[in-house]
């Protein structure tokens, strides 16, 4: 059996989506697939707002600091999405496991997926792993997947200009 272990990918792409906000519900789903999301979901007519209302949610663990709220705010999410594992052989993958029932919507679907990926990110990688860019005027959402954990910005470009601007209050003082 496969071993679905969520945990990276499901908080990149929660990621992406808070990062970029998609125009529609067609455009939640091409993201999602992109993120190695497979299987069907349920349409509902308000798909795309109840996905930017959960990613509004997941934004508030990536805003807090403190470890111990964290964890409280990321346990009742969890508790919220009635996230458990399931057997599943769907599409010819090969048996693994999905934290979820089948034929849920895209909704629940995700704040399943992004919520138990959050978690399994958070303990096996550390509390610390996931931000806001550091950079003063950016504040895209930054998943530290990097080997020695130290990862600030959320891309070269705003590490760059984080230093130039270092650079420049050094001198001008």
């Amino acid at each position: 059996m496969h071993l679905n272990p969520y945990g990276e990918y499901a908080v990149l792409m929660a990621a992406s989506l808070a990062n970029d906000w998609p125009a529609d519900r067609a455009g939640v789903v091409a993201r999602i697939r992109e993120g190695g999301m497979t299987g069907a979901f349920l349409e509902t007519p308000d798909d795309h707002a109840q996905v930017r209302a959960l990613i509004d949610t997941w934004l508030e663990v990536v805003d807090e600091t403190d470890p111990d709220r964290r964890a409280l705010l990321l346990n009742a999410q969890m508790a919220e999405a009635t996230a458990y594992p399931r057997m599943t052989n769907h599409d010819g993958e090969g048996w693994h496991l999905h934290y979820r029932d089948d034929y849920q919507g895209l909704a629940h679907v995700i704040r399943a997926v992004v919520t138990v990926g959050t978690a399994l990110h958070l303990v096996t990688r550390g509390m610390h792993r996931l931000a806001r860019c550091a950079a003063s005027d950016c504040d895209r959402v930054v998943v530290d997947v990097t080997r020695n954990g130290r990862q600030r910005y959320c891309s070269t470009r705003c590490a760059n200009r984080a230093a130039v601007q270092r650079h420049r209050a050094r001198v001008r003082s």
